[in-house]
Formats: C-alpha cells, sequence, structure tokens
C-alpha cells in the first residue's frame, strides 16, 4: 500500500473517531506551518523599513490580520490566510484611519509559489491600493 494512501486511511478513521480533535490535528499538520511562514515573509519583507511597523490585531487561528502603522500612523489592515492550498494576502481600511484603499482585491497564489519575492509583490500591490486622506 503506497504511504499517500496509508496516511490518507489515517485520516479517514482518525476522522471518524474524533472529528474535532482530527480537524484541529490536521489544521496543526497543514495550514498552521503554511500560515506561520506567511507571518514569517510579511515580517521579512518589512524587516529594512523601520517606519513600517505591523501590529497583531484581530487574528485568530485560521486568519492572521496585523495593523500597518507607518510612520506611528494606523495606515490599512492586512490579512494573510490559507484558502483551499492557496496563499490569500488582502488589505482592508481601517475605522480609525485618515487613509483609504482604492480598490480590495485579494492577491493569492499556490503555497509552493510563495517566496519572499511574491510577498514583496503582494504587499506592494496592497500598497498601491492605499489613498491619501482628503483634505
Amino acid at each position: 500500500m503506497p504511504e499517500d494512501s496509508f496516511q490518507q486511511e489515517c485520516d479517514r478513521v482518525s476522522n471518524i473517531v474524533d472529528r474535532a480533535l482530527f480537524e484541529r490535528l490536521r489544521w496543526e499538520r497543514n495550514e498552521g506551518p503554511m500560515l506561520a511562514r506567511l507571518v514569517m515573509l510579511i515580517r521579512g519583507a518589512l524587516d529594512e523599513r523601520p517606519e513600517f511597523e505591523l501590529v497583531e490585531e484581530g487574528a485568530t487561528r485560521d486568519l492572521k490580520r496585523f495593523v500597518l502603522k507607518i510612520h506611528g500612523n494606523r495606515v490599512i489592515a492586512v490579512r494573510v490566510h490559507i484558502e483551499d492550498g492557496r496563499a490569500v494576502l488582502q488589505s482592508e481600511t481601517l475605522e480609525r484611519s485618515r487613509y483609504g484603499l482604492s480598490g480590495a482585491a485579494p492577491v493569492s497564489t499556490e503555497f509552493a509559489a510563495v517566496d519572499e519575492v511574491w510577498m514583496a509583490g503582494a504587499l506592494q500591490e496592497q500598497f498601491r491600493r492605499i489613498q491619501a486622506p482628503a483634505v
């Protein structure tokens, strides 16, 4: 019996015995490390920019959400999560921010394609959407 089919059968039986525990363990084995990598990459992309600060706010197990502060100003929120094996990065406006966004389409790719270059490009696309406050 090939290893993959053995693992699939183990998953099937584990799910039968305790669905909630199986799902938690499956997430920790699969999506958890993927999400941790996304967080590492998003933080790494801004390491050399001390005026940019990411503050985790409103995160859950399945989704990491950061408030992007630039020069101490709350600008936008940046969310990352895994959806059907794809890395998804999306920005959103903040209630206590003077800055808006032109559009809110997420950037996504197969997780295997995620690296430093992809993350920098995804963030750049989100940053392009930031609009200056109305004067």
